[in-house]
């Protein structure tokens, strides 16, 4: 652990914000993950370019997070510094058709938000439980709406400390792809072009969605979303579903009995049991189908090769 960079953190920051050695298992929503060296809680744009400037000068290895909600951190956690943006920029407001949101809001309380203000578009994102930057990156998406059909333009900062502001335009979003995710931006703020509607409708629609979510995934146990990508032409629950993995464990870690989708945390899973059936799973599924499964959660620290490859 690099005590010289400690000190410049707490010069930077004061004094009780850098976490050193904080569990990532208490911010991640799978609940597994070893500590990482340096973590901070950051407060506004200036506070993340002095840690990024901090982080380039003393050749420190550094990640973004925000609600840990695609993420599995290895259980020797993470050689570097942890960055969260999503207890300190969170503000959401509306005005009129818009809604202007910094990255580390929740996507499901931006949703509220417009509903709240009777603005309709943004309904499927009710249940998502990621940031608004992890959505962008991702190009966030459920029950046929993505964020792309609402996104006007995003600010970035890349990690030499400039910051950029780009319309949906030039972002290139894709299924679970975007120019942000390729070239490494960090998500500041975006704002979404939204229509009035009527808030019953609206309402009516975020539980009925919401109803669905709780009936079909196992939101019941700590997991990360759904844990692979949709291969072109199929659905990587069904695949799974018809290898036989229903339910099959490794260690703690478990394809839900409810969807075969999700990975799920019983209670004591281990970063490598996780990994270990990830493996697994992709090696079942393009036994039975052909078919090979992309994981859509990220890992972050040091996994064996030969358990986490795709």
């Amino acid at each position: 652990m690099n005590s010289e960079i400690g000190s410049r953190f707490r010069e930077l920051l004061g004094e009780g914000r850098d976490l050193a050695g904080e569990p990532m298992s208490r911010h991640t929503t799978f609940r597994i993950g070893g500590p990482a060296d340096h973590f901070l809680v950051i407060r506004s744009e200036e506070e993340l370019a002095g840690i990024l400037r901090i982080c380039r000068e003393e050749e420190e290895s550094c990640f973004i997070l925000g609600n840990g909600s695609n993420l599995l951190v290895s259980d020797k956690g993470f050689r570097g510094t942890v960055i969260q943006i999503c207890k300190g920029m969170n503000e959401v407001r509306t005005e009129g058709e818009m809604l202007y949101a910094q990255a580390g809001a929740l996507l499901s309380g931006i949703a509220r938000t417009a509903m709240g203000a009777s603005l309709t578009g943004l309904e499927f994102a009710g249940g998502i439980p990621g940031t608004l930057g992890g959505a962008v990156v991702m190009n966030a998406g459920a029950y046929g709406g993505e964020l792309k059909d609402v996104l006007k333009e995003t600010v970035v900062m890349t990690m030499d400390g400039r910051v950029l502001t780009l319309p949906v335009s030039a972002l290139e979003m894709t299924y679970r792809n975007s120019l942000v995710k390729r070239e490494g931006y960090i998500v500041l703020r975006a704002v979404l072009a939204l229509k009035s509607g009527d808030a019953r409708e609206i309402t009516g629609i975020m539980a009925e969605l919401s109803a669905k979510r709780s009936g079909k995934q196992p939101l019941e146990f700590p997991s990360a979303g759904s844990t692979f990508k949709r291969p072109e032409g199929f659905f990587a629950g069904k695949l799974i579903e018809e290898a036989g993995l229903r339910g099959y464990r490794e260690g703690g870690a478990q394809v839900s009995e409810k969807h075969c989708g999700f990975v799920i945390n019983t209670g004591n899973a281990t970063a490598h049991d996780v990994a270990a059936l990830i493996k697994s799973v992709q090696k079942r599924v393009y036994e039975n189908s052909g078919v090979k499964l992309e994981p859509e959660v990220k890992f972050l620290g040091e996994f064996e090769e030969d358990v986490c490859g795709s």
